[in-house]
Formats: structure tokens, sequence, C-alpha cells
């Protein structure tokens, strides 16, 4: 009978709700953050530019990297890494804002509950 071996590899998922309360902050550090990236082509610059410029949600996107999360966690490396921002409603006291609904629900999933 063999052990069945436990992967390297593990998920974390993170999702933050934030409050903007100063949107030109946030596009001006985008934009820093765009002109800072040498490496970046003049096209790519363009582009990201007029997004940050015209969606809060897409200039915080610039400034959030997941590497900054966990560069300083010793004994991993980050395989891979994606995200996304958006602008929400939001209602704290909502029932629909309740943050483990979500795994609850995969929990059931994996479970063959739902």
């Amino acid at each position: 009978m063999s052990t069945p071996e436990t992967s390297r590899f593990v998920r974390l998922r993170v999702e933050l709700v934030l409050e903007v309360d100063d949107s030109g902050a946030v596009t001006k550090a985008a934009l820093q953050r765009i002109a800072a990236d040498t490496a970046m082509p003049a096209d790519e610059r363009a582009h990201a530019e007029g997004a940050v410029t015209e969606d809060t949600a897409e200039a915080l996107a610039y400034l959030v990297d997941p590497f900054d999360l966990v560069s300083d966690v010793p004994g991993i490396e980050l395989a891979q890494a994606s995200w996304s921002s958006e602008q929400i409603d939001y209602d704290p006291d909502s029932p629909d804002w309740d943050l483990d609904e979500d795994d609850a629900a995969e929990d059931d999933e994996e479970n063959g509950l739902g």
C-alpha cells in the first residue's frame, strides 16, 4: 500500500474590498509606477496610462502585486499569480458579503453536496 504524495503547491485565495478615498492619489501612484517601468514598450505604456487614468480599479490593479504579499515568506517561490480589480457596490452589513460563502460552496461541491 502506498501513501499518496502531498502536492507541494498551495492555492492561496485572497479577496479584499478597499474603500478609495482619493482616486486621484491612486491614479497618480499608478502613473508613477508605469513611468518607472523602463522595460515597458511605448505602445503598452500608452495603453496602461489610458486605462489607469480612466478607471480607478485599473489603477489599483497596477499598484497591487501578489509577489509583494509573499516575497518575504521563507521556503516558498511564487509559481503563478493572477489578480483583477473592479468597482463594486458594497454594503458591509449585507449577508451577501459573507467572506466565507465562496469557500463553503466549494467545500460542498468537493464533498458531493452541491
